[in-house]
């Protein structure tokens, strides 16, 4: 707290804003290309004046709300990332030329000093890389006022990215803020000078945030996705800059792209894993274009903690990692599941809460938002150290079928407990059993052994219909396409619950869940439980 008043005082202060102030170009010395493809309905949004990220939309004709109440740290750092100029540029004319300028014109006058959030070096680090690659759209008199404030304030945001670029933020945040720091240098100094400190920095950085399988250190798809991109498009940079590519971005590059497939359903969108939500597909194809790599999915990741199963065009994805931090929201979701049938959902998490309500941000961090097992509804983390400690996980496959094993023991520090889960796919994709075993290692009271109440839960997507059937021993799944599966389980009572989505691009959308309800009063307590695809009618 007090190194944020600190860096406030200073940063804030019109002696630190004179410091940034310099010999400032009046054009790029290298012009980037733009790898990147963007939608269609961004530029149409922008022109009515309605901005909407992380699932939250301000309406604002008259100008931007660049310092909005209420809204949460994703939207504002979305806006203030200007990602969205992209959307503009290739809408094309002078009308969206004009709406940019006046957009960039407007930030300069309001935000053109320093201010925590929008300063942030990952979202500065967005900025510049943006700003950088729409210069030539956006100053096209390099004469006229607003190139030459243009220049002066993009000189001045460069400036303190290089004196901040490793404070403040670490993991994908870090990432994102060197890859700003790599267009700056390569872009605007001449020759480019210093690139091999920002290479360096960016070197230790992917040798302590990049895992031995290829996954991302924050274990979330969304992240495993984000810097992907970013080392993609650094890498093609440096290619079309002419500067030798370290060795270490080419091999994360070739690590990464696998378990970036691995953690992708059948429609291509992302599995919904510590604050991920699906995504968009072709923004994940572009991903893997950039990135120039080949290769199929990852099947085992046994560093970054996520199994992978898929026959017949049955896809399971198994959370079988330590719990992290991703954006500083620690996701209970130890052993969750999800499952797809081609390119339709049918077991999901909940996915990420991204506005402002700190309520709904931890209901959706707690276990309970997860397709696994809640143990008197408690979280699968020893608050002590904020971590769910896995054992080994253990993968078999014999002719074409796959059992996984996979232990947790965040429960047992807490009840004393321990939370097996088996998961088996057949070699045709027809159907998915499982086993949940919760054993007791210790006693916690000395009262002996509490009855607890547990829960396997399985969020349903809202594209599934479901109704109870056989005297509520079963469950019938009806997908959009018609393709019918079954649900039962022994051990446990079955019933339907209300469920909320957030998967679909931060919008809350009701669906359900099917619980598996029962306790335990004894030292071991097993449910079982299956997915059986319904033959179609001959």
């Amino acid at each position: 707290m007090v190194t944020k008043r600190i860096r406030s005082a200073v940063y804030g202060s019109p002696f630190y804003r004179m410091s940034l102030v310099g010999r400032t170009p009046n054009k790029l010395q290298f012009v980037p290309e733009d790898l990147w493809s963007s939608q269609a309905a961004r530029a149409d949004e922008l022109f009515h004046g309605r901005y909407i990220f992380a699932g939250e939309e301000i309406r604002s004709p008259g100008r931007p709300p660049w310092i909005p109440d209420g809204c949460s740290e994703d939207w504002i750092a979305s806006l203030h990332s200007f990602e969205w100029l992209r959307a503009l540029k290739n809408h094309g004319g002078v009308v969206a030329q004009r709406l940019a300028r006046a957009l960039v014109a407007d930030w300069m006058d309001v935000c053109g000093r320093w201010r925590p959030l929008a300063w942030r070096p990952d979202v500065l680090g967005q900025r510049v890389a943006a700003l950088i690659l729409h210069a030539p759209f956006l100053t096209s008199d390099p004469s006229d006022e607003f190139t030459t404030a243009f220049y002066q304030s993009l000189t001045a945001q460069t400036r303190h990215l290089t004196r901040v670029v490793d404070q403040e933020v670490a993991g994908s945040r870090r990432i994102a803020a060197i890859r700003g720091l790599v267009y700056a240098t390569l872009c605007l100094s001449a020759p480019a000078r210093n690139i091999s400190n920002v290479l360096a920095l960016l070197d230790r950085e992917l040798r302590s945030q990049i895992l031995p399988d290829g996954g991302h250190i924050e274990r979330s798809p969304k992240q495993q996705c984000r810097v992907l991109g970013d080392l993609g498009d650094v890498n093609g940079l440096l290619n079309a800059a002419d500067v030798m590519v370290p060795q270490r971005l080419v091999e994360s590059l070739d690590k990464m792209a696998p378990v970036l497939r691995c953690l992708r359903h059948g429609d291509g969108g992302l599995a919904c894993f510590n604050g991920s939500s699906e995504g968009n597909a072709d923004v994940i194809d572009n991903v893997l274009k950039v990135s120039q790599t080949d290769g199929n999915p990852l099947y085992n990741a046994p560093f970054t903690g996520f199994q992978r199963v898929t026959a017949n065009k049955t896809t399971a994805i198994m959370d079988t990692g330590s719990t992290t931090a991703p954006e500083g929201n620690i996701y209970a979701g130890a052993l969750s599941l999800e499952m797809s049938v081609g390119k339709e959902r049918l077991v999901v998490n909940c996915g990420p809460y991204r506005g402002g309500d700190n309520d709904w941000r931890l209901a959706l961090c707690g276990s309970a938002a997860h397709s696994t097992v809640t143990i008197d509804n408690r979280d699968s983390i020893d608050q002590n150290s904020g971590l769910t400690s896995l054992a080994d996980v253990n993968r078999e496959e014999q002719s074409g079928a796959v059992w996984i094993d996979a232990l947790h023991k965040g429960y047992e520090s807490i009840l004393g407990l321990r939370h097996r889960r088996r998961l088996y796919m057949d070699s045709g994709g027809e159907g998915v059993r499982g086993e949940d075993q919760i054993e007791l290692v210790r006693e916690v009271s000395t009262d002996g052994l509490q009855s607890r109440a547990l829960v396997a839960r399985f969020h349903l997507h809202p594209s599934v219909r479901a109704s109870l059937i056989r005297n509520n021993d079963a469950v019938l799944l009806r997908l959009p396409s018609g393709v019918g599966w079954q649900f039962h389980a022994k051990g446990g009572e079955i019933s339907l619950n209300e469920s909320i989505y957030f998967g679909d691009g931060g919008v809350r959308r009701r669906t359900e869940q099917i619980l598996v309800s029962s306790s335990m009063t004894t030292g071991v307590r097993v449910l079982k439980w299956a997915f059986q695809r319904i033959a179609a009618p001959t």
